[in-house]
């Protein structure tokens, strides 16, 4: 794990657009940074089914996104995918 992920939660959907409109909520809660990219899980072998991930570092409370996790897991959950801690 890189030092600048550290405490990072990564949420993973399968959608780019659903991506992409979570990432700007989550923006406009105060989470930063909220990139997205694809990203092939472990075992995955056909690029189709590679998933949307949003990588977000730090909450609005300004400390590491990782306590927000639960806050983060059932968004992810509205849209069909899932959050991982870092």
């Amino acid at each position: 794990m890189a030092e600048g992920t550290r405490g990072a939660v990564m949420v993973s959907l399968p959608d780019r657009e659903d991506a992409d409109e979570l990432a700007e909520q989550l923006l406009e809660q105060g989470y930063e940074p909220c990139h997205v990219h694809r990203d092939m899980l472990a075992g995955e072998d056909d690029a189709e089914d590679v998933d949307w991930v949003i990588e977000v570092c730090t909450g609005p409370h300004g400390g590491p996104a990782v306590f927000d996790e639960p806050h983060l897991s059932a968004l992810a959950e509205d849209y069909g995918g899932f959050a991982s801690a870092q």
